[in-house]
């Protein structure tokens, strides 16, 4: 057993204490665990938490994890979503020991099945899926026998036989495991284990027409794969039972199934059929709109996956489910973004600024530094000269005591430049300022200043005469209250009645010094005073413009909390 990490924060989560009580006893040499997603959809931060999960228990204990793809539906299951897992995996920083795929094993599925039949443990249901249901019983009322379940186990066999070879049509027979009407764990009340299904699958295309459920194929995989602890969220804690009878029935190699909580996060949800919708149901631009919790839509916001391990190391492993505040995850793109981004000036809402006493003609060149968290990042080159923007909020005809930006006689810095003071300004008709007016203070260059003059406010800029346009994506929360779905259910509505209409705001005229024109794609940003962002290269592909887009990863500071108490 390899030693922790050094850097570990945290004190030995409960799973941790369960493998290391197992290499202790000698149950097991080594470790090794899975992320075993259904690619029906994209993966979620709440699936970022098990993927660290695993992954890391497998690194922390010298042992390995598989990326397995549950991949027993064929009509929900396409290679895109496939290919996005993989993709989303690996951005993460995790790389899997082996690929596999619940379709490698379904021959294997399939001689499990008869056996199970041969030793009157499974049989063939000629009931419909309602009977069936009804059948089921309650969880104070046991369950009743199908008329079918007592079918000799040679009769079950052709039966069976038959369903693979296509002679029935789908939904007219299951194969339903024979375990217990009256359990009082419904999932043990004789499931279906095999079901017919004329869909041509992503990678055995139409060599099957039927197809294990979760239950049979789950823990009949691990067993095959010798997965040692098998790590599920808590809603799959009632499927233990039927995942240890199968190994025990079986005699299969015993893996061992715990539970931990599930992520659920504020503001936002985490079911896959409720994304579906989101996205069918044009709420959203796509799996990938940066306001949906998926990997993909985090990534392309600018969410670094540093940040997300972060994120997910913080809220660490319980037992019990509970709601995650957003803020935390935000906290953690903060905290990483002020280490790596590069620091660009970007005027939102510009207003025209003439220095005055400018020589005309001519352009000097400032210098800032690209990131003031990191020296090695070096500095940039940034012009400057006689006409520039600001932001129209840093300038005010009769400013209050406590407004530190610019006014009439005030004075005030410009950011690596100098200090200016405002001698005039001019408005148009409707009354909204065109052009500010303002003298440089030739002996206050930043760096070198002697003049004397005491600023108090600091303003970011851009030379007009260089400046790219760009535009930018601001994004909020996707949902205007914490928990969605719970709270659309107490209202009786649908939970995309509580979409926050305000959750994305355009810039299209922002203007930014040219360093932004040549700066690396991939790198992230900080907009000085403004907040966190990234390239967003999807939108521009698709948009087929030339100007740069830039989605909001977060704010400088938690402005939500602020703004809605």
């Amino acid at each position: 057993m390899s030693e922790p990490d050094a850097g570990t924060r945290s004190p030995r989560n409960f799973i941790e204490e369960i493998i290391e009580k197992d290499l202790q006893e000698g149950r097991h040499e080594t470790v090794l665990t899975r992320f075993p997603p259904e690619p029906n959809g994209y993966l979620h931060i709440g699936h970022a938490k098990s993927i660290t999960l695993n992954f890391g228990l497998g690194k922390k204990y010298g042992g390995e994890t598989n990326l397995r793809f549950d991949d027993t539906n064929p009509v929900t299951e396409t290679v895109e979503f496939v290919e996005n897992i993989k993709q989303d995996v690996r951005w993460l920083g995790y790389e899997w020991t082996r690929e596999r795929y619940a379709s490698d094993y379904f021959e294997d599925l399939f001689e499990m099945a008869i056996r199970l039949i041969r030793i009157g443990l499974a049989y063939v249901d000629d009931s419909t899926s309602e009977e069936i249901a009804r059948g089921k019983g309650t969880p104070t009322r046991p369950g009743e026998e199908s008329p079918y379940r007592h079918r000799s186990p040679e009769e079950n066999e052709d039966l069976f036989r038959k369903m693979r070879a296509g002679e029935f049509p789908e939904g007219s027979r299951t194969l339903r495991a024979r375990i217990n009407m009256a359990s009082p764990n419904m999932l043990m009340r004789d499931p279906v284990i095999y079901r017919i299904k004329f869909a041509s699958h992503h990678r055995t295309g139409d060599a099957w027409c039927i197809y294990p459920t979760y239950d049979m194929a789950h823990g009949q995989s691990d067993a095959i794969e010798k997965i040692t602890h098998s790590i599920c969220t808590l809603e799959f804690m009632p499927h233990r039972e039927l995942y240890d009878w199968f190994i025990e029935k079986l005699e299969l190699y015993p893996s061992r199934q715990y539970e931990f909580a599930r992520l659920n996060m504020s503001y936002t949800i985490m079911s896959k059929r409720r994304l579906l919708k989101l996205v069918e149901g044009g709420h959203v631009d796509g799996w990938d709109d940066p306001r949906m919790p998926t990997i993909s839509g985090l990534r392309r916001r600018g969410y670094t996956p540093e940040a997300i391990r972060d994120f997910c190391q913080r809220i660490g492993v319980a037992k019990r489910d509970n709601l995650i505040d957003v803020s935390l995850l935000e906290f953690c793109a903060r905290e990483h973004l002020n280490k790596i981004a590069m620091r660009r000036m970007v005027v939102f809402d510009p207003v025209r600024l003439v220095i005055t006493n400018w020589p005309e003609g001519t352009t000097e060149e400032v210098e800032s530094e690209n990131n003031p968290e990191d020296p090695a990042s070096g500095h940039r080159k940034i012009p400057f000269g006689k006409e520039l923007y600001i932001e129209r909020a840093d300038f005010m005809e009769d400013p209050p005591k406590k407004f530190f930006r610019l006014g009439p006689g005030r004075s005030v810095r410009l950011k690596s430049a100098y200090i200016i003071t405002c001698d005039d300004y001019e408005k148009d008709e409707d009354g909204r300022i065109t052009e500010i007016r303002c003298r440089y203070h030739a002996d206050s260059r930043s760096g070198s200043d002697t003049s004397g003059i005491k600023a108090k406010g600091t303003l970011h800029w851009v030379s007009i005469p260089h400046a790219i346009p760009v535009e930018i994506r601001e994004y909020d929360r996707l949902f205007v209250v914490e928990n969605p779905v719970e709270e659309a259910e107490k209202q009786g509505r649908e939970f995309t009645d509580l979409i926050n209409t305000q959750s994305l705001n355009i810039i299209a005229d922002a203007w930014a010094e040219p360093a932004l024109a040549h700066d690396d794609p991939e790198n992230y940003f900080q907009f000085l005073r403004k907040g966190y962002y990234y390239p967003d290269t999807t939108f521009r592909k698709a948009a087929s413009k030339q100007k740069p887009f830039f989605n909001r990863t977060v704010t400088l500071r938690d402005t939500w909390s602020r703004k809605n108490r």
